[in-house]
């Protein structure tokens, strides 16, 4: 399996990082797109030393292989996914190396998977979501469940990978599943 992954602009970039790792962890391959905007938030919130932007492309990159429909990935994860980016694909305005990607996704019926991480919502988030979900993207919001006791960020941040993981069809045990206790 290969998975596209794409950072964009959102608050949550630790979330993206925690999927990589998770990633190279089950040797799972991945081509990995970031925006300006998560370079700038990627610097603020982790301090940007935790991922080799050297080994992504830039969204400006609208050559990069993945943009067309020829060249084979299964999947496409956008994590975290910014309001601008998932209205951009809900309106098919593919104006760069991310919002190209996911509409070749979308037209191939391949994979997407968008982590949205925004709050509160307004119905025009509501509406962007429900038309992707129809369009068959999953919708998958960074929202960490508590009835596995988590115990640090790590764990949070780890659960939402998994989740993740899991509407790829991938394998893992990053975090405890319910066991109806």
């Amino acid at each position: 399996m290969k998975v596209l992954v794409a950072i964009t602009g959102a608050s949550g970039v630790a979330y993206a990082l925690r999927f990589l790792e998770a990633l190279e962890e089950l040797n799972i391959s991945y081509e990995c797109v970031i925006s300006d905007a998560a370079k700038k938030i990627l610097k603020h919130e982790v301090g940007g030393a935790k991922l080799d932007l050297e080994l992504c492309y830039s969204e400006h990159e609208i050559e990069a292989p993945f943009s067309s429909g020829s060249f084979r990935v299964d999947a496409m994860v956008i994590i975290p996914c910014s309001m601008k980016t998932l209205a951009a694909i809900a309106s098919g305005y593919a104006s760069n190396l991310i919002t190209r990607s996911a509409d070749v996704m979308l037209k191939e019926r391949r994979r997407l998977v968008l982590v949205p991480r925004e709050t509160p919502l307004n119905a025009i988030h509501l509406e962007n979501m429900l038309k992707l979900a129809k369009l068959g993207a999953v919708i998958l919001p960074a929202m960490p469940a508590f009835y596995h006791r988590p115990k640090s960020i790590d764990d949070m941040l780890s659960f939402i990978a998994g989740k993740v993981l899991d509407a790829l069809g991938i394998e893992n045990n990053l975090y405890a599943r319910w066991g109806g206790e």
